[in-house]
């Protein structure tokens, strides 16, 4: 069955204790990876006295750290400047502590170049005047290249080779599971930079650069939605090889073009055939809501990411998964 989470930082207390009277008792980590300048290498964050600290944190809220969402930084490596093998030498060592402290499961992306998870509207009235986020490309597309200029398919692939065949091993030693996220939106480019992880089949190339079990999917279902009309097909794909390693419940309206994210049982997927899926393929790993509507009652500061929201998509989501797993 799968183990449903949600994400927030040891610090959104209150949040937390409404994750909890929900009965959700796994987390989602987000903490801040970049370097401490000046600490010594114990006092990093990516060291296991840190991740140690956070982990007894979130236990003592009676939660059980199922997987890293947070990366150091890995902009030199996405775009293979020098200073790569640093950037991936701290990735491997944090890693590594992720085995000692026993969190089984990381989630990196490689959008590059600052161009990252993108947005051109983050307040599109929705059902009952909730506000959501939304994606237009003609809007995007009037943006300019990025200070990096053009940079290649072949060369994000490139890159991506290079960065997987030193951390996989790594991951495999720890025995940490890698669960690469989608391009967000999943087109390609955008202001100049190729995004790779943007189609069902670029992740199959992805899985076949390093083959291990270790390297796998984070199976966003807001982005393969907009990668494919069939998304049930694209669980059981990945999953007959038991390479789905996370997953973020979402749903969206639209295409990779243009888009708005939706409440999740208001968007163009059949969440019950999803639910379906991840029973038939025996998943029993982390699942989380993922990019909720801002609801009445909450601002909209933090968009994608409303409290009350989160406490819908959690109802919706227990829901479905008691309704799929007891028939």
């Amino acid at each position: 069955m799968i183990q449903i989470a949600e994400v927030f930082s040891p610090q959104q207390e209150s949040l937390a204790r409404m994750v909890k009277q929900c009965g959700v008792e796994h987390v989602v980590a987000m903490i801040n990876l970049r370097p401490k300048e000046g600490a010594s290498d114990d006092e990093q964050p990516w060291s296991y006295e840190s991740l140690a600290r956070v982990d007894e944190e979130y236990n003592e809220a009676g939660f059980e750290m199922a997987v890293i969402e947070s990366r150091p930084p890995m902009h030199k490596t996405k775009l293979g400047l020098d200073g790569r093998d640093e950037e991936i030498e701290v990735i491997c060592e944090f890693i590594r502590n992720m085995g000692r402290v026993g969190i089984p499961c990381w989630c990196p992306e490689f959008m590059a170049g600052g161009v990252q998870v993108l947005r051109t509207s983050t307040d599109i009235v929705s059902r009952g005047g909730a506000l959501v986020t939304g994606y237009d490309h003609a809007i995007m597309s009037k943006e300019p290249l990025t200070e990096y200029g053009e940079v290649s398919e072949d060369k994000m692939w490139s890159n991506l080779e290079y960065f997987l065949e030193r951390v996989v091993p790594v991951a495999e030693t720890a025995d940490v599971k890698l669960a690469m996220h989608p391009d967000d939106p999943p087109l390609s480019p955008i202001r100049g930079i190729a995004r790779i992880m943007s189609s069902v089949d670029n992740y199959q190339r992805m899985i076949d650069l390093v083959p291990s079990a270790h390297n796998g999917v984070a199976l966003c279902q807001g982005n393969f939605g907009l990668m494919t009309n069939d998304l049930p097909a694209a669980i059981r794909r990945f999953g007959a090889d038991d390479k789905i390693h996370f997953v973020h419940f979402r749903d969206v309206r639209g295409t990779n073009r243009k888009f708005e994210e939706t409440f999740h049982d208001d968007g163009q997927t059949d969440m019950y055939a999803c639910m379906k899926a991840y029973k038939d393929i025996g998943y029993e790993g982390v699942c989380r809501p993922d990019h909720v509507p801002t609801m009445e009652g909450d601002d909209n500061d933090r968009p994608m990411y409303s409290s009350i929201g989160r406490l819908f998509a959690i109802g919706y989501l227990k829901g479905l998964q008691e309704s799929v797993y007891r028939t």
